[in-house]
């Protein structure tokens, strides 16, 4: 049994957790690869709305099996807060979610580390939510991470101290000496309590052992393709492997058994902090977009920034991530527009090119867009294809001729209930 992957195609925010709500009935076991609690999955069914941090986004349904995987990293606080919110929801958690030990943990000093380096970079600063995944991630591939499994060795303790005073003794040379974390450290080291009343796992085995059991696992990932910290606009991108190949290390899936990879992407296009943005509106049809799309951070609530859909981008993160199967998020957005636009390329010193540039940071790029009707109908109460306005299909055929890749579900709205999946695919 092969599994499937679920992930971003732009620059995160896509609405993957609305995506995995709705495909988990079909699955036995999520998985969540990489990334921490800097990417917020928004899930709203029933009049509700959630925000899912570090949790899987097949915790909503039918009891299935939840694995934070090995390529997580993990702040206990951040979690527990998030976990005990979902028990007041009825949810029996503990019941559901495992953890591999051998996720790392975002200790309390990561997070003023995070602030510290951010600082320090002045004008270039990325961007950063400064909940210190750029840390954390920092020590574990320099080998001096922390990860979940330690916090049961008999010299826990020890272990944690030397990683603190390694912390601190950094700080200081950043112009942070001695500062007080008694309280934060408090409540982190309750909050590693607090975890072993989940099972934790050595996860790589027990994905392995589902598969080869026929149960079927879909491998949720975190932000955005254009995120990815070797394929993403580089240096504003993130501190993992966003890509579907962080299935492969962030849950020890061999590659031969990755099966279909669904991509995820916005009918438009958005960016929140810094980096470059080569389709961004600065005029009132960004904000448009902005408003009508609600668009601000589900964690963070940054206002993100806005633009036109950047095929560029996308046909590179369907050839890096091996998608079959798109899906196209926020189609009701546009509902209104008199026209919208497509770049299909980008004119780069007099040329025009369609291969994603190596670096894009401080680029003269100009968009180069095809222009189509719009299809000026409310979709959000849609329940089926046919239902469809033409210029809108007509949209979504021209988009697939582009990426040569079918888009087979498409969202006219934030509750799972609003989504359509394409029969004729």
């Amino acid at each position: 049994m092969k599994v499937d992957v679920l992930l971003g195609l732009q620059w995160g925010d896509e609405g993957k957790g609305k995506v995995v709500d709705v495909l988990t009935p079909h699955y036995d076991v999520v998985a969540r690869f990489q990334g921490g609690p800097n990417a917020g999955h928004t899930l709203e069914f029933e009049g509700k709305k959630y925000v899912l941090r570090s949790i899987p986004s097949g915790i909503f349904q039918h009891g299935q099996v939840n694995v934070i995987g090995n390529g997580v990293v993990l702040d206990p606080v951040l979690f527990r807060e998030e976990a005990e919110s979902l028990e007041q929801s009825g949810i029996d958690i503990k019941k559901i979610l495992k953890i591999s030990k051998k996720a790392h943990l975002i200790m309390p000093t990561h997070r003023l580390l995070d602030a510290a380096n951010e600082a320090a970079k002045g004008a270039g600063k990325i961007g950063t939510t400064g909940k210190g995944i750029g840390p954390t991630y920092t020590d574990k591939i320099s080998r001096n991470g922390l990860r979940v499994g330690d916090t049961v060795a008999p010299d826990f303790n020890s272990r944690y101290a030397k990683a603190k005073a390694k912390h601190l003794a950094t700080l200081a040379s950043l112009g942070m000496s001695d500062p007080d974390i008694t309280d934060i450290e408090a409540r982190w080291l309750d909050a590693i309590d607090y975890l072993h009343q989940y099972e934790l796992i050595d996860s790589e085995h027990v994905i392995n052992r589902y598969m080869r059991e026929g149960k079927k696992v879909l491998c949720e990932g975190a932000q955005g393709t254009m995120l990815d910290v070797d394929f993403g606009s580089y240096p504003y991108v993130t501190s993992s492997n966003t890509v579907c190949a962080g299935a492969c290390t962030g849950l020890g899936v061999a590659p031969r058994n990755i099966g279909e990879v669904f991509g995820i992407f916005k009918a438009y296009c958005t960016r929140v902090g810094s980096g470059p943005f080569p389709t961004e509106l600065f005029d009132e049809t960004g904000k448009r977009i902005r408003d009508i799309g609600h668009e601000y951070g589900a964690v963070t609530g940054r206002e993100r920034r806005c633009g036109w859909v950047d095929l560029v981008a996308l046909r590179y993160a369907i050839m890096i991530n091996g998608v079959t199967q798109l899906i196209m998020m926020k189609s009701d957005v546009l509902d209104d527009f008199d026209t919208v636009k497509a770049c299909t390329a980008y004119r780069i010193n007099g040329q025009t090119v369609q291969d994603f540039p190596y670096d894009v940071d401080g680029m003269e790029i100009e968009p180069v867009y095809t222009e189509m009707p719009g299809w000026k109908t409310p979709m959000s109460s849609l329940t089926s294809e046919d239902q469809l306005p033409q210029a809108f299909k007509d949209y979504v055929a021209f988009l697939e001729r582009e990426l040569e890749t079918p888009i087979t579900i498409l969202s006219v709205g934030p509750d799972r209930a609003q989504t359509i999946v394409r029969e004729s695919r």
